[in-house]
């Protein structure tokens, strides 16, 4: 399986270990065709996207964060004219799934539901890795949204 771990500094070694610890074990529980894919598609962990790659998408870099991101063209979008391009590449970022998992500490949120831990992170990496699968298979956000990888 292809993964590249990359990233700015900030975050500590033990950190990024933590975290990427816990891709491995989502990505172990992957079946085995997605395991295929991301031989095709490498699933590259950073800590987060640069302000520049937030503002390329029509987010504001103080307001808003991201999970992960598909860059490529979706299996249901390629033609034969487009053999000879780049591949596919799923990036997840550390940042905006830790921050949308609720941390690395349990807690709970204004209603009272239960938010961060390791279990809450391993989560949203799943959903994020799923998420982005599922844009190189042609899923737009509101299919996405309604199989719960939102």
């Amino acid at each position: 399986m292809s993964r590249r771990s990359s990233g700015s500094s900030g975050w500590s070694r033990a950190f990024r270990e933590r975290f990427d610890a816990l891709v491995e074990s989502v990505l172990a529980t992957l079946p085995a065709s997605l395991h295929a894919l991301l031989e095709e598609s490498p699933l590259i962990v950073e800590d987060a996207p640069s302000d520049a790659l937030l503002r390329s998408l029509g987010l504001d870099p103080d307001d808003e964060d991201l999970c992960g991101l598909h860059t490529g063209v979706s299996i249901t979008e390629r033609s034969v004219t487009q053999s000879g391009e780049l591949p596919d590449v799923i990036q997840i970022f550390r940042r905006g799934i830790l921050d949308a998992a609720g941390g690395w500490d349990e807690c709970t949120d204004e209603e009272g539901e239960p938010l961060g831990g390791e279990a809450h992170v391993m989560r949203e990496i799943r959903i994020t890795i799923l998420h982005e699968i599922g844009h190189h298979f042609g899923l737009d956000e509101e299919e996405l949204d309604r199989l719960g990888y939102g």
